[in-house]
């Protein structure tokens, strides 16, 4: 049964997002949107809900279908509420006072425990934030479920709790979804559609088998086009060759044939379209100074403790030597930010052996936190790199734009950037500070897939030591050669991180502070 119908959609901002997108939607889809940062699933997702007018095309709803969005942010307003009352106002006024019931229902299918449901939700977790979202959409019953960016904000437990969840809903429930999580795209989603400012592709496959045949598809279509352009070059070198020859002979048949050689390669070169290139959000590159030492760090059975002295896990005798690229693996709660901001205490004064942490004296930090917190909002990107590193202005506008600031962003205060922009101005601020060691924690928050890979990439072709925190399990499963994780208040090293994976779920992320 056909639920939407999108015929010749477009919609164009200050260039164009998308545009001839034609897209059939039947009860079951379970269709994941994959684009750039701020290449218009957003806004795809706000015309399907009828929130915003498309610049052209047209969107067919089936008679009385109800449509859930689930946007990004969560509205101020709603912070004030406890967990259950943001909820239960999602109901009409009279379903609330007689079906609050439903409310219950919602939260033990997303197993929110009960000492969250009255907790304020500005006193919750950004996870659980997303999952009040989610619910308040979802006590509406709605035919059609649209999710935006779902995972963020989320650790492996929920994301595995999410993932289950969607993959039990009615089989004829439909659900679009726009995320840069592939893990997540390929638990969830049968159908992909690739959104581009001119030739969409929708295939009936999850991300990553979706993702093959799309490469396949833009390498046929770069090979036809450089065949059509070395046709085209060699119809217009044989048009100047008889064209010399008819000059100089006087021949009208000649001059005639080289009016048809080029309009060929007229007509060759007016059809062929090159293959699809992503319009760059920015480049990723890092660096690595590099070191002599072999033991960048050494692990003396240090005590990890929360901030009230309690022991979180003790690390026993380890090691990061160079090229290490070790995951830091475990349940929220059980201590990985305590290690990491105590590793970075250790590595700024190498000198101290403090808390079991010995720290190589030629080590140069590069460190990167989840909420870019070294990147103050009242900042601006120019005035960043002009004040920390030793460049011009003309270099800093240079390297700014390289990162995918227009010299517009580059004077406006970091707090009005979108998080991909603010996680590409880390990602340069880190590579201009030249470290030899990264610690990074969830640092493809807000970066989009090419993002991702190309964060991969940087990371493996360096040979950047480093250790790494994140929920992102195909970004683990790419970068890391090294897995530690934290279990029964020790740190152990584990072959792979996919009995983590497949454990995750168990950990409760409770109030913040």
């Amino acid at each position: 049964m056909t639920l939407l119908n999108i015929r010749n959609l477009g919609m164009t901002l200050s260039s164009p997002l998308f545009s001839k997108l034609n897209l059939v939607v039947n009860a079951g889809d379970r269709i994941g949107i994959v684009a750039a940062n701020g290449r218009g699933k957003s806004s795809l997702l706000r015309c399907v809900a009828g929130t915003l007018e498309p610049s052209e095309g047209e969107i067919t709803r089936a008679r009385g279908l109800t449509i859930g969005h689930v946007e990004q942010n969560v509205p101020p307003a709603l912070l004030a509420k406890p967990f259950y009352e943001a909820v239960l106002d999602a109901l009409a006024p009279e379903q609330a006072e007689t079906e609050s019931w439903r409310v219950d229902v919602v939260l033990g299918s997303l197993q929110v425990p009960e000492e969250l449901r009255w907790r304020w939700l500005s006193a919750l977790s950004g996870g659980w934030q997303r999952l009040a979202m989610l619910a308040r959409v979802w006590v509406t019953e709605p035919d059609l479920l649209l999710l935006d960016e779902p995972t963020n904000h989320l650790d492996l437990g929920k994301i595995a709790r999410l993932e289950e969840w969607l993959n039990g809903l009615p089989r004829d429930v439909v659900v679009i979804l726009a995320s840069h999580d592939r893990a997540f795209l390929d638990a969830v989603t049968n159908r992909t559609l690739f959104l581009r400012p001119e030739q969409s592709h929708i295939f009936a496959l999850p991300y990553s088998r979706a993702r093959t045949s799309i490469d396949e598809l833009d390498a046929a279509d770069a090979r036809r086009y450089d065949r059509d352009m070395k046709t085209s070059e060699q119809l217009r070198k044989q048009a100047a060759k008889l064209n010399n020859i008819g000059i100089n002979s006087g021949s009208d048949l000649l001059v005639v044939k080289t009016k048809h050689l080029k309009q060929r390669a007229e007509k060759l070169e007016d059809a062929a379209k090159p293959a699809h290139m992503e319009r760059s959000a920015g480049a990723i590159r890092l660096a690595n100074r590099g070191t002599h030492a072999k033991v960048l760090v050494t692990l003396l059975d240090a005590a990890v403790e929360a901030p009230d002295g309690t022991l979180l896990f003790k690390t026993g005798r380890q090691f990061i030597c160079q090229g290490d690229r070790i995951v830091l693996l475990g349940e929220n709660g059980t201590g990985k930010t305590r290690l990491i901001a105590m590793l970075r205490q250790a590595i700024a004064n190498p000198e101290t052996a403090r808390n079991g942490i010995k720290a190589t004296p030629s080590l140069a930090l590069g460190y990167g936190d989840q909420a870019l917190a070294d990147l103050r909002d009242v900042d601006t990107p120019m005035g960043i790199i002009i004040r920390r590193f030793d460049v011009g202005d003309v270099r800093a506008r240079a390297l700014l734009a390289g990162a995918g600031m227009s010299i517009e962003m580059q004077g406006r205060p970091i707090g009005q950037l979108s998080g991909g922009q603010k996680a590409r101005l880390g990602m340069l601020v880190l590579r201009l500070s030249n470290p030899n060691f990264y610690l990074l924690d969830e640092p493809t928050n807000h970066l989009d897939i090419d993002g991702q890979e190309a964060l991969e990439n940087e990371l493996i072709a360096h040979r950047a030591s480093s250790l790494l925190v994140s929920h992102d399990r195909s970004f683990v499963r790419a970068v890391g050669n090294r897995f530690w994780l934290i279990e029964k208040r020790r740190l152990v090293e584990v072959e792979d991180p996919e009995g983590f994976f497949a454990s995750a779920g168990g950990g409760e992320d409770l109030p913040k502070g």
